[in-house]
């Protein structure tokens, strides 16, 4: 029944080559919640589990959101009701109910500049389909703002930061950072990544890649995101390049965080396929920016 929901839901064909590539991850995702759901998975290690504690979920996370200036109102509206749709969606639940203990623990946390960091919804342990719809009920109620810059290095230190205050035992912690610029404020971006990293949080992405043109867009934002943001154990991005795009990569980034999987395609790059992104370039793009406007 899992499998047919899965299937059903996910049969959205734009291309063969697209539609190849969501069987591969569709077969991947099958498989393991199939597994999970049958107990055939190998059982975590001693380390890691956590039947014992009094609230046990099977990973934290935390969305942190990009509001900055260089998002439209449209655009704040899509990504909001992404997240939304996304946790009233069955896949979703099923993903959830596949897990050893069948409850994840979520905040929700909207960022920009480095004085903009603001907890929308604090934690809220979600156990099932009744949970889920009333945290997106919850977001759906929620005003959009924005604000200005953007610095991805003060959100991950805001959203490493809740997880001394998380209300249950994870056996996993991960950060799900979207952003539609690279850093440009605040300490560098690598400083905050490695940190987190250390701290054993997981951090995932979703470049927002729109190609607006603006003065502070890069053109591979994806790149920046892998070079100089994700990172820990299974990290991965979803790139989103279009608007008609935003609820089906949030909801595919969530499954697979939930679900503790990683899509297909690999993530870093070999040696002398590409060059590494500059991961200062944010705050060099902002300053040659500041000084052009100063000149008139």
């Amino acid at each position: 029944m899992l499998r047919a929901l899965l299937e059903a839901r996910l049969r959205q064909p734009r291309g063969m080559a697209r539609a190849a590539r969501r069987a591969s991850w569709l077969a991947l995702l099958s498989l393991k919640l199939l597994a999970l759901v049958a107990g055939l998975t190998t059982p975590p290690s001693p380390a890691r589990a956590a039947t014992s504690d009094p609230d046990p979920v099977d990973v934290a996370l935390v969305l942190a959101v990009d509001i900055s200036f260089s998002m439209t109102m449209h655009e704040l509206a899509l990504q909001r009701d992404g997240y939304v749709e996304a946790f009233r969606d069955p896949r979703v639940h099923a993903a959830i109910a596949a897990g050893p203990h069948q409850r994840i623990a979520v905040s929700y946390l909207e960022w920009a500049g480095a004085a903009t960091r603001e907890v929308i919804a604090p934690w809220r342990i979600i156990g099932g389909p009744d949970d889920a719809e009333a945290f997106a009920d919850f977001l759906a109620e929620q005003p959009l703002r924005r604000t200005r810059r953007t610095s991805i290095s003060a959100a991950l230190a805001e959203a490493a930061s809740l997880f001394e205050t998380l209300p249950a035992t994870p056996l996993r912690r991960v950060i799900d950072m979207s952003g539609d610029g690279p850093n440009n404020e605040g300490r560098i971006v690598t400083i905050a990544r490695n940190e987190t990293i250390d701290a054993g949080i997981t951090i995932n992405g979703l470049p927002i890649m729109l190609a607006r043109g603006g003065a502070l867009d890069i053109p591979d934002l994806d790149h920046y995101y892998i070079d100089c943001v994700i990172g820990g154990p299974g990290a991965f991005i979803v790139p989103l390049r279009a608007h008609d795009e935003f609820t089906e990569a949030i909801r595919r980034k969530l499954i697979l965080e939930i679900a503790d999987l990683t899509p297909p395609r690999p993530l870093i790059h070999r040696a002398g396929e590409r060059p590494g992104a500059d991961c200062l370039i944010g705050e060099r793009m902002f300053q040659d920016w500041r000084e052009r406007n100063q000149m008139r």
